[in-house]
């Protein structure tokens, strides 16, 4: 069986999907959500490539994409996003789903995929959108009292879990409550960052699972992470992967 040492690079090529699995394992028997982000970014610190993160991604990135998809209990991300990326519903594998629930690592007892739950202040959400057609798991769009209501009920009428968690912002506090209500605790936040910027104001990010792309990009791409304030959130390294292309994995715990 694969062994982990903390403290050296891993060959991605030397594990298997189970050691994967195990390497970013969540916490047992969460009773709170577990925030763990993801990005990709250039070796320059771009967090897109011609305005999307899809163009800095890798094979080894995809790989690691999809586990934590399969390893998560829902998948969270800005409107922003979720319009520039054209998301869809996450596509998981039942089987391995039910199995990583079995070893009480992640996963749904029915194999079901993790639900995309997108954060709107204003529930501005084409009801035509992927994100709604291209699914086999309701969206859950977490809004406002002060969002249009024809816009909600549009929402609703459309399939998607309409949640009202706050009355003129959702604060990263409201947000973390609605999915604990719903026993969503393993969270595996995407982007933007913006949303990713006030979770960490917050102090409500305890992962961070960062892909260095073997790539310069230069032009104006943003960081993977903005707000209003600089704050300082001491980090320790859990692990680093390497894959022969020269992609770099690393994931990054609270100190």
């Amino acid at each position: 069986m694969f062994m982990q040492r903390s403290h050296n690079a891993i060959q991605l090529t030397d594990l298997t999907p189970d050691d994967l699995a195990q390497l970013y394992a969540y916490p047992a028997e969460l009773r709170e959500p577990h925030v763990r982000a993801n990005f990709v970014s250039s070796i320059d610190g771009a967090a897109t490539s011609d305005g999307q993160s899809a163009g800095l991604g890798t094979p080894a990135d995809k790989t690691v994409f999809l586990m934590l998809r399969e390893l998560a209990d829902v998948v969270l991300v800005g409107a922003g996003t979720v319009r520039a990326e054209n998301y869809g519903g996450a596509r998981t594998d039942p089987q391995r789903r039910r199995a990583l629930h079995e070893r009480g690592i992640g996963g749904h007892p029915d194999g079901t995929a993790p639900p995309i739950a997108v954060v709107t202040a204003s529930a501005a959400i084409d009801v035509g959108a992927r994100l709604l057609t291209d699914t086999t798991v309701p969206p859950l769009i977490i809004t406002t009292t002060t969002a249009p209501a024809d816009r909600k009920q549009q929402l609703a009428d459309a399939g998607a879990d309409v949640v009202e968690a706050g009355d003129l912002a959702v604060t990263p506090k409201a947000l973390l409550r609605v999915l604990a209500e719903r026993g969503l605790h393993r969270v595996l936040c995407e982007g933007g960052p913006h949303l990713f910027g006030e979770l960490l104001a917050a102090d409500a990010v305890d992962e961070l699972c960062l892909t260095t792309a073997p790539l310069l990009v230069g032009g104006t791409a943003r960081r993977i992470s903005l707000s209003a304030h600089e704050f300082d959130r001491p980090m320790s390294r859990a692990h680093i992967l390497l894959d022969d292309d020269g992609t770099m994995l690393t994931r990054w715990a609270r100190a």
